[in-house]
């Protein structure tokens, strides 16, 4: 447990310092320790997000709402995630 909080809060650190691939890593070891977390699937939904990877970032989502049905983060950041899959969709509709 003690090493699932460090690499949380390194993982949290990356994120303020904008190195959100780094993070993505650190929350993705994290996962490997406890896959019922759901703060480190919606930290690394963000990351995903800010990364344009916006179906990871919808999985992470979707995963999180199968544990906790009304997470608020989750619902947010899945409705960004489809917000950005539809954007790409239009621009690969006019290449």
């Amino acid at each position: 447990m003690e090493k699932f909080k460090r690499l949380k809060n390194e993982g949290n650190d990356f994120v303020k310092m904008g190195e959100y691939e780094e993070a993505a890593n650190k929350y993705s070891e994290c996962m490997k320790l406890n896959t019922e977390e759901c703060t480190v699937y919606t930290n690394r939904a963000l990351c995903y997000l800010k990364l344009y990877k916006y179906e990871e970032a919808k999985q992470d989502c979707d995963h999180v709402l199968q544990i906790e049905d009304s997470n608020v983060k989750a619902f947010y950041r899945r409705a960004l995630a489809y917000k950005g899959l539809q954007v790409r969709k239009k621009n690969m509709a006019g290449i």
